[in-house]
């Protein structure tokens, strides 16, 4: 029997990136709630978030620079300085670490969420690669690579102790799964409700797949009359499972079993400030999602945001 997976909390430009942004809030809501939408600094080209508390970090997927946002006041700061490779999907564990996936450049980067400081990093793999997302539990972090078959585990010591630069291992899957053609194949990434098993979707085909984390073998996810084009960033809250689906604009809501193997539709999100939003989390009662724009020509001065819906 596999161990449960608990997860914890919680897929170069200009210089002015690289300072601190201050962000004015957006128009006063009713009873003082925080703003529904947050300016982003012009030309980050925002992918990955995560949210610990009051506080969002974003990554650029254009610099790699990491941006935490006070979600109450509306106000940014850059905390991590810019990499010049991307900054995908981001976790936050309790213990103050952002945990960041780093797209063509085949690694992940831990850093300090005070500071921004780099605590570790990983190179799992080299072209052609896209390390896309990341969910962390009890004892590992995994991350998908939407470019191959596989999964990154890199496992946490005792009270979280980060391993040695190569002590992650790649885990091929294997059963339903097939990768296809060469685009964005494997993308968001969460647990089970049960914490057994992980769960992927795919985005070339709209699949959910269950993987089990000890050997990889794959099983289609049973959504009767549903698949999840675009699929992009996963998000598990108790039974229900977000899949935001960034260039349609919206958030499939699927009821899962307690072991993941099957689920139902039962309503999707959509926001009129959405402009293919790509990634999800919780924070202060509501989702927070990125625009990143796919369809938007970038630009040093293209303005970003981040927008928060009610979660159903």
């Amino acid at each position: 029997m596999n161990r449960p997976l608990r997860t914890t909390l919680g897929g170069a430009l200009i210089a002015a990136m690289l300072a601190t942004v201050a962000v004015a809030p957006a128009q006063a809501h009713p009873a003082g709630r925080p703003p529904a939408v947050l300016a982003l600094p012009d030309g980050f080209q925002p992918e990955g978030i995560a949210t610990a508390g009051r506080y969002a970090y974003f990554g650029s997927r254009a610099t790699g620079a990491i941006q935490r946002v006070d979600l109450v006041t509306g106000r940014g700061t850059t905390i991590g300085a810019a990499t010049g490779t991307p900054s995908l999907g981001l976790k936050v564990d309790r213990r103050g670490r952002l945990f960041v996936s780093g797209g063509t450049a085949g690694d992940a980067r831990v850093l300090d969420t005070r500071t921004g400081e780099v605590l570790a990093r990983y190179q799992f793999a080299t072209a052609p690669t896209f390390v896309n997302d990341v969910v962390l539990t009890r004892d590992a972090a995994y991350f998908t690579d939407s470019n191959r078959p596989v999964l990154y585990r890199l496992p946490l010591g005792r009270r979280g102790v980060l391993p040695p630069a190569d002590a992650f291992t790649t885990i091929t899957l294997t059963g339903a799964y097939e990768q296809v053609g060469t685009g964005v194949n494997l993308n968001g990434i969460a647990t089970t409700p049960d914490g057994r098993a992980l769960v992927v979707v795919q985005s070339t085909t709209g699949t959910l797949y269950r993987v089990d984390p000890a050997t990889g073998a794959s099983t289609v996810v049973d959504v009767p009359g549903h698949t999840f084009t675009n699929g992009d960033g996963l998000l598990l809250l108790g039974r229900t499972l977000y899949v935001v689906q960034n260039r349609l604009n919206q958030i499939a809501v699927v009821r899962l079993n307690h072991a993941g193997t099957a689920g139902a539709l039962t309503g999707t999100i959509t926001d009129p400030n959405f402009d293919v939003p790509t990634t999800v989390a919780k924070a202060l009662g509501r989702l927070y999602l990125p625009n990143a724009r796919f369809t938007t020509p970038p630009t040093p001065t293209t303005p970003y945001t981040a927008v928060a819906v009610r979660a159903h």
